[in-house]
């Protein structure tokens, strides 16, 4: 029998973030000294209590099925997350746990579009927001923000609506550019989504990474007439270390979340028990531990920055959050390196830094730079990127 793939599934790409792993696990398989930039994960480990409460878990052979929406003691803790932080107040109904944000994001666009839609995206984009727009048949409308430092605004999104346009995706803190939308800015953009009719999808699994004086702010704070257009996406994983537990939730309007429960009960059910106990301390317990990784990740960004702006050839904004800096490297193509992937693949050959193109991201002639490293490690990084640079103005 000739196996024969799926045509939904042959039209996507492999998550270009997730190749960039394995291409530097490979290189260190064979003993390279790799300094990792591409990495989307903290490298902090996941704080002790939160392990402690995942051991408790097991002593007391908490491993049955849950219902798929997560535990009660969960949702509550989530709610209670969200108010105590944000003043933000959701009802049991309005909230699902998910396996990560991902599965979060995927089960929200999958329940409210339709083959033939189309969905808002800005550009630059988290690499698998157009795949799953794809996958459901949909068409992905990028919104550019380049032009304007990579900040989504109002009128930007007004400018690309459609009479089909069916969703907006907004990520805020984003994934790669690390800028954060203005909480009024933020406010003008759902209005428009209200206006014309469409929803909006929030991700913010990067919400607490906010640098002052950038405050997080979550579309749960918004009026309760605009916040019924908008699902809340969020994640544990950044926030508190938690990558490899897969824990994520939703917010929003408990048909849409009733909507969402229905993909979910068909495809993983609950979340890892074990895991849902770590997420209830995660949200409620000691918060210590996000803080100072926060601090950690600003003592970096602010040697990083400077230290790409002064490499001639390479120049970047200040990101207000997340742990990412998306660098503009035009001024080192040409002479055999037309774009950033190729970039990419001559700064890992030659010097053995992983970084992610741009272009998986909507933004080609840049890459993506993670500080989640050790600051030791990210100005090694830095010194072979600027050795780099020299040796290809000097061809």
């Amino acid at each position: 029998m000739t196996y024969k793939e799926s045509e939904y599934v042959a039209e996507m790409e492999v998550s270009s973030t997730l190749a960039v792993l394995m291409e530097a696990e490979r290189l260190r398989a064979e003993g390279k000294d790799v300094i990792d930039f591409g990495a989307g994960e903290p490298d902090f480990t996941t704080p002790e209590n939160i392990k402690d409460a995942a051991k408790r878990a097991l002593d007391e052979n908490f491993t049955r099925y849950t219902p798929a929406a997560g535990i009660p003691a969960l949702k509550l803790a989530i709610i209670e997350m969200m108010k105590r932080d944000f003043s933000a107040e959701y009802e049991p109904s309005e909230v699902t746990a998910t396996v990560g944000g991902k599965q979060a994001i995927f089960n929200a666009m999958a329940s409210v579009v339709n083959a033939g839609d189309d969905v808002l995206i800005p550009s630059p984009y988290w690499v698998t927001f157009p795949e799953i727009v794809r996958f459901l048949r949909a068409r992905p409308v990028f919104i550019e923000t380049e032009s304007k430092g990579f900040l989504l605004t109002a009128d930007m999104v007004r400018e690309r609506v459609t009479p089909r346009t069916r969703l907006l995706i907004i990520n805020s803190p984003n994934n790669p550019s690390g800028r954060i939308i203005p909480p009024d800015e933020f406010r003008k953009i759902v209005e428009v989504a209200e206006e014309k009719d469409f929803q909006v999808i929030s991700d913010e699994c990067y919400l607490y990474f906010a640098y002052p004086p950038a405050k997080p702010f979550t579309a749960g704070q918004l009026p309760a007439e605009l916040r019924n257009r908008v699902m809340v996406c969020g994640s544990f994983s950044k926030s508190h270390a938690m990558t490899g537990w897969r824990i994520g939730f939703a917010l929003g309007r408990k048909e849409w979340i009733q909507s969402m429960l229905k993909i979910l009960s068909h495809s993983t059910s609950n979340v890892n028990s074990i895991t849902q106990k770590a997420a209830i301390e995660a949200a409620i317990g000691p918060q210590e531990p996000r803080a100072a990784m926060l601090a950690e990740y600003k003592k970096r960004r602010d040697w990083l920055v400077p230290a790409l702006n002064q490499i001639e050839g390479i120049r970047c904004h200040t990101p207000e959050g997340a742990f990412y800096v998306l660098a503009d490297v035009k001024g080192l193509l040409g002479g055999g390196l037309s774009d950033s992937s190729d970039f990419a693949r001559y700064l890992l050959e030659r010097a053995y830094v992983v970084v992610t193109p741009g272009a998986a991201f909507g933004a080609e002639g840049h890459i993506r730079i993670s500080y989640a490293n050790s600051l030791e490690a990210i100005r090694r990084g830095v010194e072979r990127i600027a050795d780099l640079s020299r040796s290809l103005r000097e061809r």
